[in-house]
């Protein structure tokens, strides 16, 4: 049997779109699969309650769960540290590793990486958020060295309700960020259904696009040094260079 890739995700409890999406960006890739670890999670606000969901105990029991299945990565499959700060997601991988032996990564961590290796600074946001976790999004954007040039987003404290928002919304909200030249665009929020629309409006708008469920695909690969274009027909996200996981750790 050819060696397997194995990449671990760990997944909202209420979502219910990156598990099915996940499976299908790697589906012309047979040794390449993708398995999951659940924590709950139900509502995205800024409530006590909904911030006390990403404390770490509960992520670091379901990593140690995803360790029993030999996964070679696991990646933090949300957005959680747009509001909370990347450094909340910079100690969970290492908190990870530490537990399981595993390298660690994470869906934003992701996200930076190749805003960077993409030259993209001037960045547009798509998220289904409310208005309070938006700005703290923006403003956590801006600590790291985004600016938002340009940001969308439906108001809604979710969870599962991400998941029964239309591509054709989502992809009206593309095209609106666009307007105002960004240099590249993130779909943020990993139980939005972005990442199949993300070629076609590509090459629409002529804007890299990167959705946060494809970055975490990406980001799992490059951390076991499986190279990143044996993924084909999900947008230019990729076709970006495949540096050693070293050099990834050290990006992020």
């Amino acid at each position: 049997m050819k060696s397997r890739k194995l990449l671990g995700m760990l997944t909202p409890s209420s979502n219910t779109v990156l598990e099915p999406m996940s499976s299908a960006i790697v589906s012309d890739c047979p040794d390449i699969t993708v398995h999951f670890g659940r924590f709950k999670v139900t509502e995205i606000s800024a409530r006590k309650e909904a911030l006390e969901q990403f404390d770490t105990a509960p992520m670091i029991a379901a990593a140690k769960l995803l360790a029993d299945a030999k996964v070679q990565s696991i990646c933090w499959n949300g957005t959680s540290a747009g509001w909370l700060g990347f450094d909340s997601d910079r100690r969970l991988c290492n908190e990870i590793t530490a537990s399981t032996g595993i390298p660690a990564t994470t869906s934003v961590l992701a996200m930076a990486q190749a805003f960077r290796a993409q030259g993209a600074d001037r960045i547009g946001l798509v998220t289904p958020y409310l208005d309070e976790i938006q700005e703290r999004v923006v403003s956590t954007f801006a600590k790291e060295g985004f600016e938002c040039v340009s940001e969308r987003h439906l108001n809604d404290p979710g969870n599962f309700s991400f998941s029964e928002i239309s591509e054709d919304t989502i992809a009206g909200m593309v095209r609106e960020v666009a307007r105002d030249k960004p240099q590249a665009i993130t779909i943020f929020c990993t139980n939005l259904r972005g990442a199949r629309i993300v070629p076609q409006l590509e090459a629409e708008i002529g804007i890299p696009i990167f959705d946060t469920v494809s970055l975490a695909i990406w980001s799992g690969l490059r951390l076991i040094g499986e190279p990143t274009n044996r993924i084909k027909g999900w947008g230019q996200l990729f076709e970006l260079g495949d540096d050693a996981p070293e050099s990834m750790r050290a990006a992020i």
